[in-house]
């Protein structure tokens, strides 16, 4: 009998797995279920399945990081790579290499994908767009340095509003590190206090061509900016994901120069024609008030301003002479009035009475009212008209 072990069993299995040819490089459509994400790894694990069967499928880090769109469960895919099988389990596997949407490609997808994202994020909504300013003085363009796009915008800028300064970051737009180049020139630009306006662009292309301003970074970078910025890629039917998120879309580069620098021939008659309705403005506003000074003049009031003056004069005296008759029918009253209060007054004053020959007692610089108030030998004081006596009092006789 020859015994083997299940470790031994297995590693035959998936050497004969690995020694297939046809399973070597294999091409295998279904849908996922299952799927798994790990974060931390960048590995994904997930179900190929069809009508009838279903396949365990892994994709690890190395690979995973080079897919263009976002994989999940109830996707049809189409997914390159090896039939090999796991030791330690004994099961057989696919070790995908790469991926592809089934009917659509993997860049239209991951454009959708990312686009549904950041309009779910309300980071394209029109209320949080930054106004363009309407005379720019210095414009940051992030763009390959040779090409045409560049040309058309200092070619533009300077036929336009010449008055403006460009300051041209020299871009990688096309390529595996255009999106990291694309996002350094931008936070350059914005970095730059004095930049009023930045445009981030590029000629036409293929959608391969174009990718770099479709990725979620360069995205971000465009959101993050503080200054205004307009999008010019590609063609006038072109859109990416960068028109999406930017303060503006302009169709192409040239558009974008011309959306951002005024036309100062456009100005120039502007004001022309501004100056000459101001003139006519004036010489209308004079020719009116000349007609209005010439009604004035020849007015009753400034003709005859002699008899017009008398009766106001007139009128004058006579409330001046009411005025006068009041004011002394006024205190003549008011000293009447006086007059009688005073008398009043004087006759109930304490001083009064005493001249009448009345006198008052006093202890301790109070009014004696009653001889309850006082007792033998008390000392008091009793004032006269013209004077006082202090007095003791030798006996206390009450009436009665």
């Amino acid at each position: 009998m020859n015994v083997i072990t299940v470790s031994q069993v297995n590693r035959y299995i998936k050497a004969l797995l690995d020694e297939s040819a046809p399973l070597r490089s294999i091409f295998i459509s279904g849908e996922i279920s299952n799927f798994k994400y790990y974060y931390s790894s960048g590995h994904m694990y997930f179900t190929l399945k069809d009508e009838n069967s279903q396949l365990k499928a892994v994709m690890f880090s190395s690979y995973a990081s080079k897919l263009k769109f976002n994989p999940d469960s109830g996707m049809k895919v189409i997914c390159s790579g090896r039939i090999s099988a796991y030791e330690k389990n004994g099961e057989y596997q696919l070790y995908v290499d790469d991926m592809q949407p089934d009917g659509v490609g993997a860049l239209n997808l991951a454009f959708e994908q990312l686009k549904e994202r950041l309009l779910n994020e309300g980071v394209c909504n029109d209320e949080i767009k930054k106004l363009l300013p309407p005379f720019p003085r210095k414009i940051g363009v992030a763009t390959s340095y040779i090409g045409a796009a560049v040309e058309d915008i200092k070619n533009i800028t300077a036929r336009r509003y010449p008055l403006a300064e460009l300051v041209i970051v020299p871009t990688i737009v096309q390529g595996t590190s255009a999106s990291a180049d694309i996002v350094k020139s931008i936070r350059l630009l914005d970095d730059i206090e004095d930049i009023d306006v930045i445009i981030v662009g590029r000629g036409g292309g293929s959608i391969e061509d174009l990718w770099a301003f479709n990725t979620e970074e360069v995205a971000r970078a465009v959101i993050a900016c503080k200054t205004p910025i307009v999008s010019a890629v590609g063609h006038e039917t072109d859109y990416t994901i960068c028109d999406f998120v930017a303060d503006l879309r302009a169709p192409t580069p040239s558009a974008a120069a011309e959306l951002v620098c005024p036309d100062m021939n456009s100005l120039s008659n502007e004001l022309a024609t501004l100056k000459s309705s101001l003139f006519n403005y004036i010489n209308i506003m004079i020719d009116d008030n000349i007609q209005y000074v010439s009604e004035l003049s020849h007015s009753p009031v400034l003709e005859n301003y002699d008899s017009v003056l008398s009766s106001y004069k007139d009128n004058v005296e006579v409330l001046e002479a009411r005025l006068s008759d009041s004011v002394l029918s006024s205190v003549e009253t008011k000293s009447l009035k006086l007059s009688a209060l005073a008398g009043k007054l004087n006759a109930l004053s304490p001083l009064a009475v005493l001249a009448r020959g009345y006198s008052v007692a006093q202890k301790n610089n109070e009014i004696i009212k009653s001889v309850s108030d006082i007792n033998e030998n008390d000392e008091i004081h009793i004032a006269f008209s013209d004077g006082g006596a202090i007095c003791k009092v030798n006996e206390v006789v009450e009436n009665g």
